[in-house]
């Protein structure tokens, strides 16, 4: 039988999944929130092919570009389930300027990668709506982005993120742990949870308690998810406030991913060692909360997650007083939580 004589099924890209009108209506949805991030700079406005971004760095001496990349990890998994799109915006936008701040730079603008089985631009404008407002938190343009819609890839209302940003810091006020010293003093800035780090063994501690997050209330009063999923806290306007301020600083450090561990050792030379005073703050309710659902080692536990310090300020015993005055000004809950000293034996130790 000759081909001609088959009648062929009719189809259109939307009955395969993908639907194009509703993804030119997605754009048109968060075009305010992302014009609300603009920068003098940005030459481009939303769905061109490339974000245009002239910098002018007259103020520097030496720039240096500063990028990095991350994601919001199995903590989307719960942000999904509990219905947080806000949130996982914000998280994309903090893993990564949160990482650029800890070399002293400063975001210049912000890409985005979100993708999904199918379109729901209820939900993925939440996710943009997010990333706009910590990219206006943080003074950085967000300057484009992607959505994919890829039908069979992920199941129904799932959808993954992806962040990518530059930002510029002047070298010779480059903030590399090349400096840090014997005797500098270690100052710890209050996380606001988890932040996006250690969710898989988050989600396992809930499943072994039979959480019940949204009923269950923690040692101070507050809702457990509203805690467990608090947006990761942005550090940029405190290191921006601290850059300016002139304090000599010689470290600084996004406690994510190993914890106060590996996040210290990577910033210290082999002749120096750190060590950590873990009583000298509170650890928060929110922490109680979930490590009361199993027994977790305390090294396992700080190496696991920040245990509420989300950030590490190293400088000398004399700038003590001025940064902290500095932080405090601008928001940031300041401890001081330890020392540097040569190293005799492992490079960070945690006391009390």
């Amino acid at each position: 039988m000759s081909d001609s004589n088959i009648q062929k099924e009719k189809i259109s890209y939307a009955d395969c999944g993908v639907d194009i009108d509703a993804g030119n209506a997605f754009v048109g949805r968060i075009k305010n929130a992302v014009n609300s991030t603009m920068r003098p700079e940005v030459l481009s406005g939303l769905g061109g092919f490339g974000g245009l971004f002239q910098p002018n760095f007259s103020d520097m001496q030496e720039p240096v570009l500063v990028s990095g990349t991350d994601g919001v990890g199995t903590k989307l998994l719960l942000l999904q389930e509990y219905d947080r799109p806000h949130v996982a915006g914000i998280d994309a936008v903090a893993m990564c300027v949160n990482d650029l701040a800890a070399l002293g730079a400063a975001p210049l603008f912000f890409l985005d990668y979100l993708a999904t089985g199918a379109l729901k631009g209820e939900t993925l404008a939440g996710v943009v709506e997010g990333i706009a407002d910590a990219c206006t938190t943080c003074e950085c343009a967000l300057v484009g982005g992607e959505t994919a819609e890829m039908p069979g890839m992920y199941a129904p209302g799932h959808y993954d993120i992806g962040g990518f940003c530059v930002g510029v810091v002047d070298k010779p006020k480059m903030v590399d742990g090349a400096n840090i010293a014997d005797g500098d003093v270690v100052l710890g800035l209050a996380s606001n949870g988890p932040h996006s780090n250690g969710f898989s063994m988050v989600r396992k501690l809930l499943e072994l308690g039979k959480a019940d997050l949204n009923n269950d209330t923690l040692s101070d009063g507050s809702k457990a998810i509203d805690k467990v999923l608090s947006p990761t806290r942005l550090y940029v306007p405190a290191i921006n406030a601290l850059m300016k301020s002139g304090a000599k600083v010689h470290g600084f450090s996004h406690i994510t991913g190993g914890g106060m561990f590996d996040n210290l050792e990577r910033i210290l030379s082999d002749n120096l060692a750190v060590t950590v005073n873990v009583s000298s703050w509170g650890v928060p309710p929110v922490f109680e909360y979930l490590l009361g659902f199993a027994d977790v080692e305390k090294n396992e536990r700080y190496r696991t997650f920040n245990m509420g310090i989300g950030f590490v300020v190293i400088l000398p015993e004399s700038e003590v007083v001025n940064a902290t005055n500095v932080l405090e000004e601008v928001g940031e809950t300041v401890h001081r939580i330890g020392h540097i000293h040569k190293r005799e034996g492992e490079s960070v130790t945690l006391i009390g």
